[in-house]
């Protein structure tokens, strides 16, 4: 494909990452046309000079209608809850795996030349640390599930109609624009949200969980040149630092130092499924995109602070409704504590 202005179809451009990227493309020169349900993002997200649709990636005819004439596909777009999806697996399967089919299958009947999948470093598990291209995906929850389910139809559906696809697997994006009266997912956002309206920050488990942070415009110097550079058709390539590896605990005394709100942590029960210890290696990103590190994770969560400072407390949103309330259950989640 040439690098000259492609139609390019963007799920989820009213979310953190979807509207980032949209942005960058229009200003690039590409024409790009989005969709978003509005369950994960803010309509002030949505960039301007995009053509923008309300709808759901579920809505197989509409997106099919959407879809004629686009050049390429980045499908941005879900429902990115890991630790909900042990209770709410329907929902989180519905709007994650179903939604993928329907993008890819109407991407497939539109003769997109390339599909461009944003899956999740969920897909590694609990395998040693750090995690490469080559692990075989060992998913432990339902949302993992479901993206690793939806990265094999899209594999299935691109090779058999000989269309080019780029698995791209960001981790734990940081920044301004994130979603940040989401109870249930953002860890960064949530204590930030909380700290700012003078409560401690929560903690499930100890605290000594590791996880690596990835600023937004570092993730999007990755996603750029997946539009159509050539040596990338069929790779899954995971994009983030790999130089930071943080404890949640760390995570929450950085807040504590930019917030000025100097509480301790309230530590609640581990939640199920959750994997210790995540970091992925980003030896491929270097060699294909070369990828570096240009925010830090202390000056990424202080610009996350400015946004959300900016832009105001907000009250914790609790769109999404429990399918299974048992014993295993957050209480934080069944009493709405966030």
């Amino acid at each position: 494909m040439s690098s000259k202005s492609k139609n390019i179809f963007v799920t989820g451009v009213a979310g953190f990452l979807g509207s980032h990227l949209s942005e960058k493309l229009v200003n690039l020169g590409h024409k790009v046309i989005g969709i978003d349900n509005m369950l994960g993002g803010y309509e002030d997200n949505v960039p301007k000079n995009i053509e923008f649709h309300k709808g759901d990636c579920c809505d197989y005819e509409k997106i099919k209608s959407l879809m004629k004439g686009v050049d390429v596909v980045y499908h941005c777009a879900a429902t990115a809850h890991e630790g909900l999806s042990v209770f709410s697996p329907f929902e989180i399967t519905k709007n994650n795996y179903l939604a993928s089919v329907s993008i890819f299958s109407a991407a497939v009947n539109e003769k997109v030349k390339r599909i461009i999948f944003c899956s999740s470093m969920a897909r590694y598990g609990g395998q040693k640390t750090p995690f490469t291209e080559e692990m075989k995906p060992s998913p432990v929850d339902p949302y993992a599930i479901s993206k690793v389910a939806a990265e094999e139809v899209l594999k299935n559906l691109c090779e058999l109609n000989n269309i080019e696809y780029v698995i791209a697997v960001p981790h734990n994006i940081i920044g301004p624009r994130q979603k940040y009266d989401d109870p249930f997912r953002n860890v960064v956002s949530i204590m930030i949200n909380r700290m700012m309206q003078g409560k401690a920050p929560i903690i499930y488990g100890d605290g000594k969980q590791t996880r690596c942070f990835s600023y937004i415009d570092d993730c999007l110097s990755c996603m750029i040149p997946m539009l159509d550079q050539k040596n990338l058709n069929k790779q899954i390539i995971n994009i983030g630092p790999d130089e930071e590896f943080v404890t949640i605990n760390k995570v929450a005394e950085i807040c504590t130092n930019l917030t000025g709100v100097n509480l301790k942590p309230i530590y609640k029960k581990d939640r199920p499924r959750e994997v210790k210890h995540a970091l992925c290696s980003s030896d491929k990103a270097r060699k294909f995109l070369d990828y570096k590190t240009k925010t830090g994770l202390d000056e990424g969560i202080k610009k996350t602070f400015e946004y959300i400072k900016k832009r105001g407390v907000r009250e914790f949103d609790y769109n999404i409704e429990l399918e299974i309330k048992n014993e295993l259950t957050p209480e934080t989640w069944k009493n709405k504590e966030i």
